[in-house]
Order: structure tokens, then sequence, then C-alpha cells
């Protein structure tokens, strides 16, 4: 979802590698010798800045979720139709634009499996976002848990059909029934 800042350095150039393999392959499809080749540097390089695979997929989401929360800016600076289409907006840049998943999504998937602090920034991440989401629609928590459920649904199918077209479908229903309740 995010834009991420394509960084400088060693560190965040692992960062970007790793936010990207974690996207396309999740937790258990991601190494620090796959990682280390794409920056081109010697696996022990990715071991000084990130001593763990935990440690490192934390910080990928760390810096990921700290974007959106950039990007989404204050919700109560937009309407609801326009804070429900901005986080469209970023799900379908994800798909159509990038190829991939929502990092969160992907994580979300693996959540009973990964080291604990990965999850809880998982979980931090979909609570700040419903969060985000509950102030923009000033206060209904119901459809906001609709409306994210919805769009990581959408790009879940967009996926496993290879389809990015049915996350559009998702966010255009999701959309026109706000639109039809704001109205």
């Amino acid at each position: 979802m995010a834009t991420a800042r394509r960084g400088e350095g060693t560190a965040a150039r692992i960062l970007d590698s790793a936010e990207e393999r974690l996207c396309r392959y999740g937790y258990n499809g991601v190494s620090f010798r796959d990682i280390a080749a794409d920056v081109g540097v010697k696996s022990a390089s990715v071991h000084y800045f990130f001593p763990t695979k935990p440690a490192l997929v934390a910080a990928v989401a760390r810096r990921y979720a700290d974007l959106c929360v950039e990007e989404l800016g204050d919700p109560l600076t937009r309407t609801p139709v326009e804070a429900v289409g901005m986080l469209a907006e970023m799900f379908r840049r994800t798909v159509a634009e990038k190829k991939r998943m929502c990092l969160f999504g992907m994580l979300a998937a693996e959540v009973g499996g990964l080291p604990s602090e990965v999850g809880a920034e998982a979980r931090r991440f979909f609570a700040e976002t419903l969060a985000w989401l509950r102030v923009a629609l000033r206060g209904d928590a119901a459809e906001a848990e609709a409306i994210l459920a919805a769009f990581e649904g959408g790009v879940l199918l967009a996926r496993a059909m290879d389809d990015p077209a049915m996350l559009e479908k998702a966010t255009a229903r999701m959309a026109a029934r706000h639109f039809t309740a704001s109205g």
C-alpha cells in the first residue's frame, strides 16, 4: 500500500529488498541470502544491520505502516467519501502498479506462525488503519471494518485470480455503497 521511499545506504536497500520479497512471498519466503544478493552484499552485512529475521521484518513493517499513516494524513481533512477513495487508491496502486500484495495482508495470512514482534506490528497496522477509517467515517466502526476487509479481500482475490480487476470491483462496490450511504 505505501509508496516506499527507496532508501540510500545499505540498511535502506536491505529494507527495500525485504519489503519487496515479503509482499511477494510472505515471511517464510524471505531469506537473508536472497536479500543480500538483491542488495549486492554478503549475508553477514544484512545481519550486521538486522541481527535476526524477526528484527528485519518488524523494521520493514514499522516503516511500511508509518509511510501508510503519513500518506493517509489527517482523516478529518477529507470527506468520508474522499477518505475511502484515498485508501482504495493505495490498495489499487499496490496491486495494479506494483503487482504485489499489501505487506500486512500477507503478514495477516501468516500471523499465527509469525514471531511475536512481527505479529504485533501487523496488529498495530490494522488497529491504526481501522482507527483512521473510523475517524474518517465519523465514528462508524462497523463500516470501517467492512471497508478494510473488502479492500484486503479484494487484494487476495486479485492475487489468487491473477486479475487486478478483482480489487477494482471490490473497491468500486465499497465506494458506491459509501456514496449511497453518505449521499
